[in-house]
């Protein structure tokens, strides 16, 4: 279907003016209950933010040069404060995040700080005796050897006194209470559980709902304490029943987790059983499918009918740097539990043996960065850690100066929230619900509905989001079978201050009753004229308007809205299936870019310079009766 009529764009348009310009009324206090907050009937608003970001609490922000920004400046700027960045530079957002959390890791959390300051609550232990000792001895990595071997073992040699571990996650919720302002800007506790057994990455973010005086009623749960994510949600189980709150884990970087963040197996090799797949199904609602270690939605190898799969991928290694299989056959395998649409698919297998869909997970982007600051624009990116900040040599170097090279990382992502309000009760509502979708940065409104009623003429109504609520279900949501082809809502909007839309897609996976898994990509709504051929499904490319002398590009191609009303082709009642939705860019900019020509620098020849942006939304299941 070619760009949507006219009355369709003047729709879009005043949904996005609303979704961008706010309607709640903002409480007077930071930090208090959110009853000031005014709430609309059904979520009208998207709104911005990022779950993941690293201060210099962590040992790996600390060691790798973030020895200034902490949790009240990453705080201000994701507001739109200026902050200080490192090497003199000032560092501003262009448009301030809605929320935050400071996901500072678990594990030796303010140790290295503490070290460096002279803390007694440290250096007197019997962990800072020793590592003053490897110091003085010239071992400035033994330290950090300790800590990564604890995160692969699951145990620490020594760790901090509990004493001191209450008292840095004192201090990192009492800095998101400071900051907490409902109906304008909201912090998240939470922190990093960094699990890593055999080098491979089974990181999950933490999330609370809560004010401190339920989040201070404990301290977090480390991956020296157990690498185990069966330990992790039991102990998340525990902190609802001994406080009444509410706390969530979103698994991150299955990209490099020596295949493990999806299939059937544990990550130690342990088949999955019924407690298993009952507990992440519980516990882990959402997945961070992009972020700035690489994109992580499909693969060319897994997806090879997918001309868009292959973005932003990093698939040489895992997080300990160690190679993948080279043979295909074997590198197939591996890379199936690692991407997000694999683990959709697989998930349907999953629910058809233990009637629990594991993998029944929305999908969110963050940043991951390590600098304090929550940047994922390509035109003011400042990359993971302190040395991939800009400047004229970070295209040329590695992150740390012995990691990954820095001009693999990616630009990359936030997540769009659809709620009443911007507040901790309503945000953490929509990410339980699913209500929420990935994009690699760019600010594009997204929605997705399914149902069996809609009509074409419920998307020309001012208030057809209201329609989509009461005749179906948004993003997130399950359809229990009926019979007929659901149909399916599908509007995006551009993101205001950015690039005009290539197309929009809805993306298939189903298990057959052959037990086989399937996945199938649709073009439901595009710019311009171009037609999809009937033989392939495929339609030609967008064009490319970018200048590589100047970074820049033009809005002479694409479209600022595009939305249609579709409806599965191949429907069968029978089978189990998910749908979600695919929105790309026109072609941008890639922050390499931008750095050749401010910097005046050669990039590597092996760096993309220009990108396709995009938006993934959470899918929506269908069940058959």
């Amino acid at each position: 279907m070619p760009k949507t009529n006219r009355g369709l764009l003047l729709l879009g348009i005043a949904a996005v003016a609303m979704a961008v310009s706010g309607c709640a009324k903002q409480s007077k206090e930071p930090g208090q209950a959110d009853a000031s907050v005014a709430l609309t009937e059904y979520p009208e608003q998207v709104f911005w933010g990022d779950l993941h970001l690293h201060t210099l609490y962590s040992f790996d922000s600390y060691n790798f040069g973030n020895k200034t920004l902490g949790p009240d400046e990453a705080y201000r700027f994701a507001q739109g404060e200026e902050v200080d960045a490192h090497g003199g530079r000032k560092a501003k957002l262009e448009r301030p995040l809605d929320f935050l959390m400071v996901s500072d890791h678990a594990e030796f959390t303010g140790v290295f700080l503490g070290m460096e300051e002279g803390n007694p609550d440290i250096i007197d232990t019997p962990l800072g005796k020793a590592w003053a000792a490897m110091n003085d001895a010239g071992d400035t990595v033994g330290p950090m050897d300790e800590v990564v071997a604890s995160l692969r073992e699951g145990k620490a040699k020594r760790q901090p006194p509990e004493s001191f571990r209450k008292t840095i996650w004192s201090e990192l919720v009492e800095a998101a209470e400071r900051h907490n302002k409902p109906g304008k800007f909201t912090t998240f506790a939470g922190y990093e559980w960094t699990s890593m057994p055999g080098g491979g990455n089974q990181h999950r973010v933490v999330v609370y709902k809560d004010n401190k005086d339920k989040t201070l009623q404990t301290i977090p749960f480390s991956a020296a304490d157990s690498n185990n994510p069966l330990d992790l949600w039991r102990y998340l189980a525990g902190y609802e029943e001994q406080t009444g709150g509410e706390v969530m884990a979103i698994a991150h970087n299955g990209n490099i987790s020596n295949g493990n963040m999806f299939g059937d197996v544990q990550s130690d090799g342990t088949p999955f059983n019924q407690e298993y797949v009952d507990l992440r199904a519980r516990w882990e609602p959402l997945y961070e499918t992009t972020q700035v270690k690489g994109d992580g939605e499909a693969h060319p190898l897994l997806s090879p009918d997918d001309e868009f799969a292959d973005f932003e991928s990093w698939d040489e290694n895992n997080i300990s740097m160690v190679p993948k299989p080279t043979d295909p056959a074997e590198l197939k395998i591996w890379l199936a539990g690692e991407y997000a649409r694999e683990g959709l698919k697989q998930g349907l297998d999953l629910q058809e043996r233990f009637g629990v869909n594991p993998y029944q997970f929305g999908l969110i982007g963050s940043t991951d960065d390590h600098t304090g600051l929550a940047t994922a624009d390509d035109d003011n990116f400042w990359g993971k850690f302190v040395e991939s900040e800009p400047s004229k040599e970070r295209i040329n170097s590695k992150m740390g100066g012995r990691l990954w090279e820095n001009w693999r990382l990616t630009s990359s992502g936030y997540i769009g929230a659809w709620a009443r309000a911007n507040t901790r009760e309503e945000l953490f509502a929509a990410f339980k619900r699913k209500e929420v979708y990935a994009t690699t940065g760019p600010r594009m409104a997204v929605r997705f509905f399914g149902g069996w009623d809609y009509q074409a003429s419920d998307m020309e109504k001012s208030g057809y989001a209201g329609i989509g609520y009461a005749k179906g279900v948004p993003m997130g949501g399950v359809l229990t079978g009926k019979g007929d082809a659901p149909r399916f809502m599908v509007t995006a909007m551009k993101d205001p201050n950015g690039a005009n839309l290539d197309r929009a897609q809805v993306i298939k996976g189903w298990r057959s009753s052959d037990g086989k898994l399937h996945e199938k990509i649709y073009e439901v709504v595009f710019s311009g004229d171009r037609t999809v051929d009937p033989a392939t499904g495929k339609i030609p490319a967008v064009g490319n308007t970018v200048n590589y002398n100047d970074a820049s590009y033009t809005n002479d191609i694409g479209e600022p809205l595009l939305a249609t009303l579709w409806v599965d082709p191949d429907f069968d009642a029978n089978v189990a299936a998910f749908y979600y939705v695919r929105v790309l860019e026109i072609p941008t900019p890639r922050w390499t870019l931008y750095d050749a020509v401010q910097f005046k620098v050669k990039p590597p020849k092996d760096a993309p310079l220009i990108t396709q942006e995009r938006a993934y939304s959470s899918p929506i299941w269908y069940q058959p009766s």
